[in-house]
């Protein structure tokens, strides 16, 4: 995996890669110690895991996604820095080309980019000892255009033993959640052109001169009010963003949900262990420390954490209503993704999709 290039040629760059991804991998540590034997039959396992889910997903769901579509990557912590560098970079092209191309280049914008990239490393080396697995839709378009699936084996590993859980049932059980992820956007090929066309419309939002000013003084106002109960994201959003911002919440709610059903759901059948798992997995959601807690509220973490509680409780109230077939209308196009209001009134979105 190469450090990305966030902008044409033509464009000086914004963000220094190769400092994000050094600081990254610095910052994320190498996870637990573990043998050369422990390591291998990890690795395998989480391979064998992620192939034997794609045929429980489908069973259960009725997505059917083509083999083959999207590579399945079990990676370390530096290697999932480098991946979500490559994925970030492509995702953020539009707002970075955008303020780019209204800054000033020379001395000042090769020391912004470093400084830039310092941020975006410390963030990805936060971000690197916390996530167990992702679905990449974006990253290495020529090589994977249709996603990747990444598997982070060191967290995976910790996490296990930090709960003292059966480690062949907690693999499994990563799989299944993250495996969904791979097969809604293999099985449903709008999904990906989608959340890539939200993210242009979000920077076509973007006035850079107002983006680039006062946005420290935003932040500092809205810790000092109180008001840190929002994410970076919304600190920094307009009104028109923010409506923007509630279709994504509403397609990622039920994205995450719809995969903790299923892990949840399938998981009686072949992981003996998956109550234990779940009760064990829900009570370290609660017990992070202030600090942690903090950075989470502020990189939108804990919005991601109702993303799955909100998702999850919509997914079961529609298929208990109708079914898993007519539920999988959410997939036919995205006027059929549910609103951010929808998730707290599932028959609501029944009515308008189902009629």
């Amino acid at each position: 995996m190469s450090v990305p290039a966030t902008v044409s040629a033509s464009v000086p760059a914004m963000i220094d890669w190769k400092v994000a991804v050094a600081l990254g991998t610095r910052l994320a540590g190498e996870g637990p110690q573990v043998t050369r034997e422990e390591a291998d039959r990890a690795v395998a396992e989480l391979r064998a895991g992620a192939r034997r889910s794609t045929g429980l997903v489908r069973e259960f769901t009725g997505l059917d996604a083509p083999d083959d579509t999207a590579p399945v990557l079990v990676v370390d912590r530096s290697g999932w820095v480098r991946a979500n560098a490559e994925g970030f970079a492509v995702a953020t092209r539009p707002l970075v080309d955008k303020i780019a191309a209204n800054t000033p280049s020379g001395m000042g914008r090769t020391i912004g980019s470093k400084v830039t990239g310092a941020e975006v490393g410390g963030l990805l080396g936060f971000l690197a000892g916390k996530v167990l697995g992702q679905f990449d839709p974006f990253g290495q378009p020529e090589t994977a255009p249709h996603g990747r699936l990444l598997l982070v084996a060191p967290n995976i590993v910790h996490v296990e033993r930090e709960l003292g859980v059966d480690p062949d049932d907690f693999r499994l059980w990563v799989c299944l959640h993250e495996e969904t992820h791979r097969v809604q956007f293999t099985a449903v090929p709008w999904m990906r052109e989608h959340l890539q066309s939200t993210i242009q419309e979000i920077s076509d939002t973007v006035e850079p001169a107002s983006f680039l000013e006062g946005g420290l003084e935003r932040v500092r106002e809205a810790m000092a009010a109180g008001r840190n109960g929002g994410s970076i994201v919304e600190m920094f959003s307009t009104p028109e963003q923010r409506v923007v911002l509630d279709r994504v919440t509403g397609m990622m709610s039920l994205l995450e949900g719809h995969a903790d059903v299923v892990m949840d759901d399938v998981g009686p059948t072949v992981i003996p262990s998956v109550a234990e798992i779940r009760r064990k997995f829900t009570k370290r959601r609660q017990g992070v420390g202030t600090l942690d807690r903090m950075l989470r509220r502020l990189l939108g973490l804990e919005a991601k954490m109702a993303q799955y509680r909100d998702g999850a409780g919509f997914v079961r109230a529609v298929v208990d209503k109708v079914g898993m077939t007519e539920f999988n209308a959410v997939w036919e196009s995205p006027e059929h993704l549910p609103g951010k209001d929808e998730l707290a009134d599932p028959d609501a979105w029944v009515r308008r999709v189902l009629g």
